[in-house]
């Protein structure tokens, strides 16, 4: 079952805001990859490269998990768990788009790497977006 994002979801995943997927490794240890992203819809869409160790781990395990906060108020964040499909096409313009919107330049394109469109299908989303107190966290 998929889920829909909620407003405050989907204006955290279209700023330029880092996140950090998560991802399992072979002997269930969890790896982790700060990374540019954007919705599509309720999916979330981020770029990779074939062969490198996230890309692996899902195509061996699907299940992700995927957090970004606010910089303006890191106590503020979303956290999406979901199914995550990988394809070819797409892959090179999505870094461009990313690297345009992150980093305010276009994508140096390197011929030797195969660029994947990862996406985020959320069956689990989990908010914290009204802290009553920096203690309430610490607890």
């Amino acid at each position: 079952m998929t889920i829909k994002l909620s407003d405050e979801a989907r204006r955290l995943f279209n700023r330029p805001v880092f996140a950090i997927l998560s991802t399992a490794g072979p002997n269930g240890a969890p790896q982790s990859s700060v990374i540019w992203v954007r919705t599509d819809g309720d999916d979330v869409l981020f770029s990779t490269i074939r062969g490198r160790l996230k890309a692996r781990n899902m195509e061996r395990n699907p299940k992700v998990s995927l957090c970004a906060y606010d910089p303006a108020d890191p106590y503020v964040y979303v956290e999406i768990r979901g199914t995550v499909t990988m394809i070819e096409e797409g892959g090179v313009e999505l870094i461009d788009e990313l690297s345009r919107a992150y980093d305010g330049v276009p994508w140096t394109v390197r011929p030797h790497e195969t660029r994947v469109v990862c996406r985020v299908t959320p069956t689990k989303v989990i908010e914290h977006v009204a802290p009553q107190s920096k203690q309430d966290h610490e607890a």
